[in-house]
């Protein structure tokens, strides 16, 4: 634990961090039981699921904060927790359509758009694909192929690490670490590409159920959780982000990412309890109550 070596002023700031992830918790909490209340049965786990991203983040990046020596751990489970989410944020998504089988009476004749990103927002001259009950399926394949298999590398990676053919930080093409880490991306970019397509489809249609805030929610987690935090590692590997004892530099890059992510966290927490609390018992556009009727049915 780094409580014993903290100063004043950093005592002051790991409470602070501390208090915004219990925040973010009681607020995920109170926004599970508006959502039990409020959203039918159909809908509630995967709206639940979805929420719980940011406060999940949050608490894992605090355990890591205060415990250096668990940071693998802490890592590794947001990253199999949002590896889920991913998938169930493209279920959500037909789900507001209301249902696959409604999905598919509206966009009858219509077809999916898959030049977009992250595999092919460039290749403008690819075909556009018809709406099917086999192309969701193959939608639907492409995120939970990584809801299954990032699990499966994560344990993988600690049999290694425990073992000691797996370290972190060493990125040589004879250590583990390199190869895991390349698959991941692969599946990474494989299963956002399905919600980047469906969200094409559907963003018109839920407009009145806010789905491009939803949709920005859910990209700023991911590229925070990712993206940021392998920027900062790729700095503490280059030395830019200097040691400071007893923190080595890719300790010190692992502490600043964890500080980052609870305030970033904590704030997309309760933007997400303004997204997606909705007033089920006002009037909604003509175009939501038909929705509403067709989920209810």
């Amino acid at each position: 634990s780094l409580s014993a070596g903290l100063d004043l002023p950093g005592r002051f700031l790991f409470a602070i961090l501390t208090l915004m992830t219990l925040i973010a918790n009681l607020v995920f909490i109170e926004e599970v039981v508006y959502i039990y209340r409020k959203i039918s049965s159909s809908k509630r786990s995967i709206i639940i699921w979805i929420n719980a991203a940011a406060p999940v983040i949050a608490t894992t990046s605090c355990f890591g904060m205060w415990i250096p020596r668990s940071t693998m751990f802490t890592d590794f489970t947001a990253a199999v927790f949002f590896a889920i989410v991913i998938h169930k944020f493209l279920l959500m998504m037909i789900k507001e359509c209301g249902g696959q089988k409604l999905l598919l009476r509206r966009f009858e004749n219509g077809h999916f758009k898959i030049s977009t990103g992250p595999c092919c927002c460039c290749c403008l001259c690819l075909p556009r694909v018809r709406i099917t009950r086999r192309t969701l399926f193959w939608l639907k394949l492409g995120t939970f192929q990584f809801a299954f298999l990032r699990p499966v590398l994560m344990f993988l990676s600690i049999v290694l690490w425990t073992n000691g053919n797996y370290t972190l930080y060493n990125l040589s093409p004879k250590g583990a670490a390199i190869w895991i880490n390349c698959f991941i991306g692969v599946l990474t970019i494989l299963a956002l590409w399905p919600v980047g397509i469906m969200f094409q489809q559907v963003r018109t249609l839920l407009i009145c159920k806010k789905i491009i805030p939803k949709f920005a929610l859910y990209q700023f987690i991911l590229i925070l959780n990712h993206l940021q935090a392998a920027v900062i590692n790729i700095l503490a590997m280059q030395r830019i982000i200097p040691c400071a004892p007893p923190l080595s530099s890719s300790a010190r890059g692992a502490h600043m990412t964890q500080q980052l992510l609870i305030m970033e966290m904590f704030l997309i927490t309760l933007i997400s309890r303004m997204v997606y609390r909705r007033r089920y018992d006002d009037l909604e556009p003509p175009e939501c109550m038909a929705e509403e009727v067709g989920d209810n049915k």
